[in-house]
């Protein structure tokens, strides 16, 4: 009981209370907020609007790294040509770049 008792006497003699421990964390999570996930929701936003602009003829990247040219665009997947005479249906999420005319195909990793 005597440990229990000292605790209890640690506690009182902090006397700020709960408010002065509590606001330095809601001021961290507030920071974390508004430079980490703040950002992230507006990338994945301009992703969204990407891939809902999508049309025929348009070259697209995927996530696995294929390159191809949309030829139909269905509800959620697209239809990709890779290559004559094949063809791919992949889902709209995997989509990660958008190829401009012009534009070469580059490694990520090397820029």
């Amino acid at each position: 009981m005597q440990g229990i008792e000292g605790l209890l006497v640690i506690a009182q003699a902090s006397g700020g209370g709960i408010m002065q421990m509590m606001l330095p964390m809601a001021f961290i999570i507030g920071i974390m907020y508004f430079m980490m996930i703040r950002p992230q929701q507006r990338k994945e936003k301009e992703r969204r609007l990407m891939i809902e602009n999508l049309k025929s003829g348009a070259r697209v990247i995927f996530g696995g790294g294929m390159v191809g040219t949309i030829t139909n665009v269905k509800e959620t997947t697209f239809i990709i040509k890779l290559a004559d005479n094949v063809k791919v249906e992949v889902l709209r999420g995997a989509v990660s770049r958008v190829l401009d005319k012009g534009d070469k195909i580059e490694d990520e990793e090397t820029k």
